[in-house]
């Protein structure tokens, strides 16, 4: 009796777990899983390459249900007759389609619910209809495809050889008269300003020098923002009254906009007069007790009469809350020996200093 007990325990188990599988696969086939089912008859009007028993069935991508029967159609062997199982509260309607996708390029098919119409027999499932086609694999489609293809370059082989041939003579055309080409290019690049431009010449204006104090120095901190000019001032290049370009100008630029390259300038000339109260660049934050606002009225070279250097700015002191405590127009010209670069900067540079000494004097008498 107790060399028998362990089989009958051993038995027991295997038996219940029998009971158990067969439990589960029932449970999983009619109330598991995705809960109560509804079979359709599926009818593919053409193979379905891949298709097997237990393939998923797919609604809008969802996996709702499988495959649980598969055949041919006992009245027409070039169609496929299929049931699938899927949940109830699948949205099955007269519009759905049925097809045949493969899941990845090499993946196996599944059976697809898009949208084919439902033909209700009595006492049986509800039938779908899938469309003609729906199981044509990728490859068989890739295959017509390529054979579409081959059949337009057959019947176009001609017009294309022709197309070659034709290609071949004009690159050949291309390669004897490559020098020519690179000719009519050129003189296209000259026509059309193009081309390497030529070197451009930078000149500055220089800072006067010997500013020293005479005796009254800054008494407060002062800021020299970048002055304010209309469009024609912002540039680099000479200007002209009246406008225009003049020989041995055209490779002439200014070290800086003109705006920018009268602030820098004033800042070093306050600093050469007045190391120790040096002015800033701009007074961000109420840095500076006092603003000089420069606005640049003239700065160019006049041919009209005597050809001479012109310089007029107008200035404004403002104090920390905007007043403005002085104020006054300061203008001045040289006379030009010649009217070339050299002599032009020459001439700027001797009627920017009296400018310079002028605006400083006028600034420290009033801050």
């Amino acid at each position: 009796m107790e060399t028998r007990a362990p089989y009958v325990l051993i038995g027991s188990f295997v038996l219940a777990a029998i009971l158990a599988v067969f439990g589960f696969v029932y449970w999983l086939n009619n109330t598991g899983g995705i809960g109560p089912r509804t079979n359709y008859h599926v009818q593919f009007q053409g193979p379905v390459p891949g298709l097997l028993v237990g393939a998923g069935v797919l609604f809008n991508g969802i996996r709702v249900g499988e495959v649980t029967q598969l055949g041919l159609a006992p009245d027409n062997p070039r169609f496929v007759n299929a049931t699938i199982s899927v949940a109830t509260a699948t949205p099955v309607r007269s519009d759905t389609r049925v097809g045949l996708e493969f899941q990845g390029l090499t993946g196996v098919p599944v059976v697809t619910l898009e949208g084919g119409v439902i033909v209700a027999k009595s006492g049986e499932p509800l039938t779908l209809i899938a469309e003609a086609g729906a199981g044509q694999s990728m490859t068989q489609a890739a295959r017509d495809a390529l054979r579409r293809v081959d059949t337009v370059l057959q019947d176009n082989s001609g017009p294309l050889k022709d197309t070659i041939a034709n290609f071949k003579t004009f690159s050949d055309g291309l390669a004897r008269n490559t020098g020519k080409i690179d000719g009519i290019l050129a003189g296209l690049e000259k026509m059309t300003g193009g081309g390497t431009p030529a070197q451009k010449v930078t000149y500055d204006l220089r800072t006067p020098q010997n500013l020293g104090p005479a005796g009254k120095t800054l008494a407060a901190s002062l800021a020299i923002p970048e002055p304010t000019a209309v469009a024609m001032l912002q540039t680099q290049r000479m200007l002209f009254a009246p406008a225009g370009d003049r020989p041995g100008f055209g490779d002439f630029l200014w070290a800086d906009s003109i705006p920018k390259l009268v602030q820098a300038r004033l800042i070093d000339s306050f600093e050469n007069y007045d190391i120790a109260h040096a002015p800033l660049r701009t007074s961000d934050l109420g840095q500076a007790d006092y603003q000089l606002l420069i606005d640049i009225r003239r700065f160019r070279i006049a041919t009209e009469g005597e050809a001479r250097a012109e310089i007029g700015l107008s200035a404004r002191i403002v104090d920390k809350n905007g007043k403005v405590i002085a104020s006054r127009l300061i203008e001045t010209s040289e006379k030009l020996d010649k009217v070339e670069p050299a002599a032009a900067v020459a001439a700027f540079d001797a009627a920017f200093a009296r400018i310079v000494k002028e605006l400083i004097g006028w600034t420290v008498q009033a801050v």
